[in-house]
């Protein structure tokens, strides 16, 4: 599946902010991005296929997501830059475009 704009948006402001607080070198950005980007298209193929899930199980599936991500970003990122990853994960209200209760 391609994404929308506004999914490739919500990827992309993803991948700025971690860019930015993580200060990811190129290849670092390329890698988060395909991570980022394969997350978003499930958390959409999941919500196109059940669309009558409710608000719980949403936010179940992006945490789900968010732990495999984190899976593939450790092939990458630095110590440092895990802990940070973690932090900020941790921190998010928003993840992928999905709102999630703290």
């Amino acid at each position: 599946m391609s994404l929308t704009a506004e999914q490739r948006e919500q990827v992309a402001t993803e991948l700025k902010r971690f860019a930015a607080d993580l200060n990811l070198t190129e290849e670092q950005k390329e890698k988060l991005q395909a991570a980022l980007t394969e997350a978003r298209e499930r958390v959409g193929d999941y919500l196109r296929n059940n669309p009558n899930t409710n608000k719980a199980d949403i936010i179940a599936k992006v945490r789900a997501h968010r732990d495999e991500i984190r899976q593939r970003v450790v092939e990458f990122l630095t110590p440092d830059q895990l802990s940070k990853w973690d932090s900020e994960v941790a921190k998010a209200k928003e993840f992928l475009g999905q709102k999630l209760d703290a």
